[in-house]
């Protein structure tokens, strides 16, 4: 169940310039199928195909390739260009989250969403999917959730602060 920001419903947003970045990574990739066919046209006509490292680098490679271009279309299909919200009051995609891990005086900060969105930022990105943000979609400041780390711990978090992502 998603959980709505002020401004923005639980999904993904991209700025504009992450779009155009994403979008010219897909059309480069889109363009290159034809050089990769021939690719592995031309490993092909080597030879015995049990023992060709070459056609099966290439049929890796462009597996790998199709994989991205999925991806990347199912991304750009779904984002809503535009910026980040303005005014935010629970955690939610397209966040920075400011937490303290129990037994912990620092306090760690990251974005809730995507390396797409993130792009050069610097920033730690932690998925909503992943344990840590699945924990905390729509907390709010003040929030102490507890979520289970893929080696089976538990870990505590206090939800810190929550603020809009400027990229």
């Amino acid at each position: 169940m998603s959980t709505p920001t002020d401004e923005h419903d639980q999904g993904v947003w991209l700025t504009q310039e992450a779009h155009d970045r994403l979008k010219a990574e897909l059309d480069q990739l889109v363009a290159a199928r034809p050089t990769m066919a021939a690719e592995i046209n031309a490993r092909r006509e080597e030879g015995d195909l049990k023992e060709n490292g070459g056609y099966h680098a290439a049929k890796d490679e462009q597996g790998k390739q199709e994989a991205r271009i999925r991806q990347l279309t199912d991304l750009l299909h779904k984002a809503t260009v535009g910026e980040p919200p303005k005014k935010v009051t629970n955690a939610a995609t397209g966040t920075v989250i400011t937490v303290r891990f129990q037994g912990d005086d620092e306090t760690e900060k990251f974005l809730l969403g995507s390396r797409e969105i993130a792009g050069s930022t610097g920033l730690t990105v932690y998925s909503p999917e992943s344990a840590l943000g699945a924990a905390i979609v729509g907390a709010k400041p003040g929030a102490t959730v507890t979520y289970q780390a893929p080696n089976g711990k538990d870990i505590t978090v206090e939800v810190v602060g929550i603020e809009p992502f400027v990229p």
